[in-house]
Protein backbone atom coordinates (compact mmCIF):
# COMPACT_ATOMS: atom_id res chain seq x y z
CA UNK A 1 0.00 0.00 0.00
CA UNK A 2 0.91 3.75 -0.98
CA UNK A 3 1.81 5.94 1.52
CA UNK A 4 -0.21 8.31 -0.02
CA UNK A 5 -2.18 8.44 -3.25
CA UNK A 6 -4.17 10.91 -4.83
CA UNK A 7 -6.77 9.94 -7.62
CA UNK A 8 -8.41 11.78 -10.26
CA UNK A 9 -8.76 14.70 -8.92
CA UNK A 10 -9.98 17.91 -10.22
CA UNK A 11 -10.15 21.40 -8.70
CA UNK A 12 -12.14 24.65 -9.66
CA UNK A 13 -11.88 27.76 -7.83
CA UNK A 14 -15.53 28.63 -9.30
CA UNK A 15 -18.18 27.14 -12.29
CA UNK A 16 -15.71 28.27 -15.28
CA UNK A 17 -11.71 28.32 -14.23
CA UNK A 18 -10.81 24.62 -13.91
CA UNK A 19 -6.90 24.97 -11.89
CA UNK A 20 -6.21 21.05 -11.57
CA UNK A 21 -8.04 18.21 -13.93
CA UNK A 22 -7.55 14.89 -13.49
CA UNK A 23 -4.65 14.41 -10.98
CA UNK A 24 -3.19 11.06 -10.78
CA UNK A 25 0.13 10.15 -8.34
CA UNK A 26 1.19 7.79 -6.36
CA UNK A 27 4.24 8.51 -2.84
CA UNK A 28 5.47 5.29 -1.58
CA UNK A 29 6.95 4.28 1.81
CA UNK A 30 10.36 5.89 2.40
CA UNK A 31 9.99 8.09 -1.39
CA UNK A 32 10.97 11.33 -2.53
CA UNK A 33 8.66 12.18 -5.36
CA UNK A 34 8.92 15.83 -6.93
CA UNK A 35 6.36 18.21 -8.14
CA UNK A 36 8.39 20.04 -11.45
CA UNK A 37 6.43 22.56 -13.47
CA UNK A 38 6.32 26.52 -13.79
CA UNK A 39 4.85 28.81 -11.83
CA UNK A 40 1.32 29.20 -11.88
CA UNK A 41 0.76 25.52 -12.93
CA UNK A 42 -1.24 24.62 -9.82
CA UNK A 43 1.39 22.92 -7.85
CA UNK A 44 0.46 24.73 -4.76
CA UNK A 45 -2.89 23.81 -5.12
CA UNK A 46 -2.61 20.83 -5.45
CA UNK A 47 -0.88 20.80 -2.41
CA UNK A 48 -3.59 22.54 -0.54
CA UNK A 49 -5.41 20.25 -1.31
CA UNK A 50 -3.05 17.05 -0.22
CA UNK A 51 -3.22 18.80 2.82
CA UNK A 52 -6.88 19.24 3.20
CA UNK A 53 -6.79 23.26 2.93
CA UNK A 54 -8.87 22.67 -0.38
CA UNK A 55 -11.57 20.47 -1.29
CA UNK A 56 -11.32 19.16 -4.95
CA UNK A 57 -14.58 18.88 -6.88
CA UNK A 58 -13.64 15.45 -7.90
CA UNK A 59 -10.99 12.73 -6.65
CA UNK A 60 -9.59 11.52 -3.77
CA UNK A 61 -6.64 11.49 -0.91
CA UNK A 62 -5.44 8.81 0.22
CA UNK A 63 -2.96 8.71 3.38
CA UNK A 64 -2.10 4.86 3.85
CA UNK A 65 -5.42 3.87 2.50
CA UNK A 66 -7.95 6.18 4.13
CA UNK A 67 -9.59 9.14 2.66
CA UNK A 68 -8.21 12.05 3.93
CA UNK A 69 -9.70 14.71 1.38
CA UNK A 70 -10.45 17.56 2.60
CA UNK A 71 -9.81 16.87 6.05
CA UNK A 72 -7.09 19.37 7.36
CA UNK A 73 -4.08 18.18 10.21
CA UNK A 74 -3.51 14.70 8.77
CA UNK A 75 0.28 15.57 6.53
CA UNK A 76 3.13 18.10 7.59
CA UNK A 77 3.26 20.97 4.89
CA UNK A 78 6.22 23.43 4.93
CA UNK A 79 6.18 25.82 2.65
CA UNK A 80 9.29 28.25 1.07
CA UNK A 81 9.55 30.38 4.24
CA UNK A 82 10.48 28.57 7.38
CA UNK A 83 7.89 30.83 9.08
CA UNK A 84 9.69 30.17 12.83
CA UNK A 85 8.02 32.25 15.19
CA UNK A 86 10.65 35.48 16.08
CA UNK A 87 9.81 35.85 19.76
CA UNK A 88 9.70 31.71 20.78
CA UNK A 89 12.97 29.80 21.25
CA UNK A 90 14.21 27.57 18.52
CA UNK A 91 12.46 24.70 20.69
CA UNK A 92 9.58 25.68 21.68
CA UNK A 93 9.22 26.42 17.86
CA UNK A 94 10.07 23.29 17.11
CA UNK A 95 7.40 21.65 19.94
CA UNK A 96 4.76 23.94 18.90
CA UNK A 97 2.96 21.02 16.85
CA UNK A 98 3.01 18.93 19.82
CA UNK A 99 1.61 20.89 21.63
CA UNK A 100 -1.51 22.08 19.74
CA UNK A 101 -2.21 18.30 19.87
CA UNK A 102 -2.38 18.62 23.57
CA UNK A 103 0.62 17.72 24.87
CA UNK A 104 1.98 19.59 28.24
CA UNK A 105 4.23 22.16 27.46
CA UNK A 106 7.43 20.47 29.23
CA UNK A 107 6.44 16.91 27.76
CA UNK A 108 6.70 18.63 24.32
CA UNK A 109 9.82 20.44 24.63
CA UNK A 110 11.47 16.84 26.09
CA UNK A 111 10.25 15.16 23.16
CA UNK A 112 11.50 18.15 20.53
CA UNK A 113 14.47 18.10 22.16
CA UNK A 114 15.21 14.83 21.47
CA UNK A 115 15.51 15.17 17.82
CA UNK A 116 17.90 17.94 17.64
CA UNK A 117 20.62 15.72 17.62
CA UNK A 118 19.41 13.91 14.47
CA UNK A 119 18.54 17.44 12.86
CA UNK A 120 21.73 18.89 13.53
CA UNK A 121 20.66 21.56 15.43
CA UNK A 122 21.70 20.72 18.85
CA UNK A 123 22.73 23.07 21.08
CA UNK A 124 20.03 25.59 19.25
CA UNK A 125 17.11 24.98 21.98
CA UNK A 126 17.68 28.24 23.91
CA UNK A 127 18.42 30.52 20.91
CA UNK A 128 15.91 32.66 18.72
CA UNK A 129 15.77 32.07 15.07
CA UNK A 130 17.41 35.54 14.51
CA UNK A 131 20.28 34.03 15.72
CA UNK A 132 20.20 31.36 13.37
CA UNK A 133 22.25 30.73 9.71
CA UNK A 134 19.57 30.35 6.57
CA UNK A 135 20.29 26.67 6.72
CA UNK A 136 19.67 25.98 10.69
CA UNK A 137 16.63 27.65 10.41
CA UNK A 138 15.65 25.36 7.56
CA UNK A 139 16.46 22.37 9.63
CA UNK A 140 14.60 23.64 12.54
CA UNK A 141 11.48 23.95 10.54
CA UNK A 142 11.88 20.71 8.97
CA UNK A 143 11.99 19.66 12.59
CA UNK A 144 8.69 21.34 13.30
CA UNK A 145 6.84 20.34 10.37
CA UNK A 146 8.47 16.14 10.73
CA UNK A 147 6.47 16.55 14.50
CA UNK A 148 3.63 17.66 12.98
CA UNK A 149 3.00 14.61 11.09
CA UNK A 150 5.74 12.15 11.28
CA UNK A 151 5.07 10.35 8.28
CA UNK A 152 4.59 12.25 5.27
CA UNK A 153 5.57 15.77 4.13
CA UNK A 154 4.56 18.72 1.78
CA UNK A 155 7.47 20.61 0.83
CA UNK A 156 6.94 23.87 -1.42
CA UNK A 157 10.55 25.11 -2.82
CA UNK A 158 12.13 24.75 1.15
CA UNK A 159 15.49 25.06 -0.07
CA UNK A 160 15.35 28.06 -2.77
CA UNK A 161 16.44 31.05 -1.04
CA UNK A 162 19.70 29.28 0.39
CA UNK A 163 23.16 30.19 -1.65
CA UNK A 164 24.36 27.44 -3.87
CA UNK A 165 26.46 25.45 -1.53
CA UNK A 166 24.33 25.34 1.45
CA UNK A 167 21.73 24.31 -0.79
CA UNK A 168 23.69 21.66 -1.78
CA UNK A 169 24.72 20.84 2.19
CA UNK A 170 21.28 20.82 2.92
CA UNK A 171 20.35 18.17 -0.09
CA UNK A 172 22.40 15.71 1.24
CA UNK A 173 21.34 16.74 4.79
CA UNK A 174 17.89 16.24 4.09
CA UNK A 175 18.34 13.12 2.07
CA UNK A 176 20.09 11.00 5.21
CA UNK A 177 17.42 12.52 7.63
CA UNK A 178 14.26 11.11 5.14
CA UNK A 179 16.63 7.80 5.29
CA UNK A 180 17.09 7.77 9.22
CA UNK A 181 13.23 8.35 10.26
CA UNK A 182 11.61 6.98 7.30
CA UNK A 183 10.03 10.11 5.66
CA UNK A 184 8.06 10.08 2.97
CA UNK A 185 8.31 13.10 0.85
CA UNK A 186 6.69 15.04 -1.98
CA UNK A 187 8.61 18.52 -2.95
CA UNK A 188 7.82 21.15 -5.18
CA UNK A 189 10.58 22.53 -7.47
CA UNK A 190 11.34 24.86 -10.28
CA UNK A 191 14.71 23.80 -10.21
CA UNK A 192 14.98 20.99 -12.78
CA UNK A 193 19.10 19.74 -11.38
CA UNK A 194 17.22 20.31 -7.73
CA UNK A 195 14.82 17.43 -9.15
CA UNK A 196 17.38 14.80 -10.65
CA UNK A 197 19.77 15.05 -7.61
CA UNK A 198 16.59 15.06 -4.78
CA UNK A 199 14.06 12.93 -6.66
CA UNK A 200 12.93 8.95 -6.86
CA UNK A 201 10.37 10.06 -9.42
CA UNK A 202 9.66 13.06 -11.24
CA UNK A 203 5.91 14.50 -12.15
CA UNK A 204 5.94 16.96 -14.53
CA UNK A 205 2.64 18.92 -14.16
CA UNK A 206 2.24 20.91 -17.09
CA UNK A 207 -0.91 23.00 -19.06
CA UNK A 208 -4.27 25.03 -18.30
CA UNK A 209 -5.56 23.13 -16.39
CA UNK A 210 -2.69 21.69 -14.41
CA UNK A 211 -2.01 18.12 -16.08
CA UNK A 212 0.12 15.62 -14.78
CA UNK A 213 1.84 14.63 -18.49
CA UNK A 214 4.71 12.89 -17.44
CA UNK A 215 6.40 10.66 -15.10
CA UNK A 216 10.32 10.38 -15.06
CA UNK A 217 11.95 7.64 -13.24
CA UNK A 218 15.82 8.74 -11.64
CA UNK A 219 16.99 5.16 -11.40
CA UNK A 220 20.61 6.14 -10.12
CA UNK A 221 20.70 5.23 -5.90
CA UNK A 222 20.64 7.52 -3.19
CA UNK A 223 22.34 9.79 -2.35
CA UNK A 224 23.70 10.44 -5.67
CA UNK A 225 27.64 11.11 -5.64
CA UNK A 226 29.19 14.45 -5.60
CA UNK A 227 29.76 14.73 -9.13
CA UNK A 228 26.60 13.41 -10.51
CA UNK A 229 25.57 16.45 -11.60
CA UNK A 230 28.76 16.44 -14.35
CA UNK A 231 27.69 12.79 -15.63
CA UNK A 232 26.32 11.90 -18.71
CA UNK A 233 23.22 9.75 -16.89
CA UNK A 234 22.62 13.34 -15.67
CA UNK A 235 22.76 15.72 -18.68
CA UNK A 236 20.35 12.77 -20.45
CA UNK A 237 17.92 13.34 -17.38
CA UNK A 238 17.89 16.70 -18.14
CA UNK A 239 17.32 17.21 -21.50
CA UNK A 240 14.78 14.59 -21.26
CA UNK A 241 13.11 16.82 -18.71
CA UNK A 242 13.48 19.89 -20.84
CA UNK A 243 12.08 18.55 -23.99
CA UNK A 244 9.22 17.10 -22.27
CA UNK A 245 8.51 20.42 -20.68
CA UNK A 246 8.93 22.34 -23.83
CA UNK A 247 6.69 19.55 -26.00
Amino acid sequence: MAALEVRNVTFSYDSVTTVLKDINLTLNDGELVCLLGVSGGGKTTLFNIIAGLNRPQQGNVLLHGSDITGKSGQISYMLQKDMLLPYRTVLDNAALPLIIKGMKKKEARLKASGYFSQFGIDGTQKKYPAELSGGMRQRAALLRTYLFSADVALLDEPFSALYTLTKSEMHRWYLDVMNKIRLSTIFITHDIDEAILLSDRIYLLRGNPGTITDEIVIRESKPRSPDFNLTEEFLQYKREIISKIRS
